[in-house]
């Protein structure tokens, strides 16, 4: 989420970038996407590349807003919260 967080709002990182920056399996990677995806936290965008296939992912509105509640919960239980 975080590696996500970072980017504009619409903002999308290839699924091959993303695996390389967390230093993730190919399947370990999917596994954690597929859920964040179902609790409607990220969109995934499947496309092709000339003849190969492409997926990007970006975080939702709803996916941001619950990242921000979670570093907001986490300030708040280090005293460090408004």
């Amino acid at each position: 989420m975080s590696a996500l967080a970072v980017l504009g709002q619409g903002d999308m990182v290839a699924f091959t970038a993303l695996r390389k920056m967390l230093d993730l399996t190919v399947g370990n990677l999917s596994v954690h996407l597929t859920k964040l995806e179902a609790a409607g936290y990220i969109a995934i965008n499947k496309t092709f590349e000339g003849r190969k296939p492409a997926t990007y992912i970006r975080l939702t509105a709803n996916g941001r807003a619950a990242f921000e509640q979670y570093l907001n919960d986490l300030k708040t239980l280090l005293g460090e919260g408004t």
